[in-house]
């Protein structure tokens, strides 16, 4: 596994940053109002923070003495659907083969 996913992995693995990750998909937030919603320590929120910027899930930017806080595009639904495509393949065929939402016919399946 290369050592990215590793980190994403990593980071998915605590509750606490599952949360914090799913905070941030409405926007950018400032450290404290993200420490503000857990009972845990705010250095302890910290180095979760620091855990998701490592695996590439979150950017911080600095707005005078504040860290703002932001999710990383789609680089989580990417490294997951890489990681699943690789030990699930045949999902990918499947997918192909489902009909598709707007259509009542299945697509024919790609050659490979």
């Amino acid at each position: 596994m290369p050592e990215s996913t590793a980190d994403i992995f990593t980071a998915l693995a605590h509750p606490t940053r599952r949360q914090i990750l799913q905070d941030l998909k409405d926007g950018e937030k400032a450290a404290g109002d993200i420490a503000a919603r857990f009972t845990s320590s705010g250095p302890t929120i910290s180095r979760h923070l620091s855990v998701l910027k490592v695996a590439g899930l979150v950017t911080e930017r600095r707005d005078a003495n504040r860290i703002l806080y932001s999710l990383v595009g789609d680089r989580l639904a990417l490294s997951v659907g890489e990681f699943l495509s690789s030990v699930c393949p045949e999902q990918m065929l499947l997918r192909s083969i489902r009909p598709h939402p707007e259509s009542t016919e299945p697509t024919k399946p790609h050659s490979v």
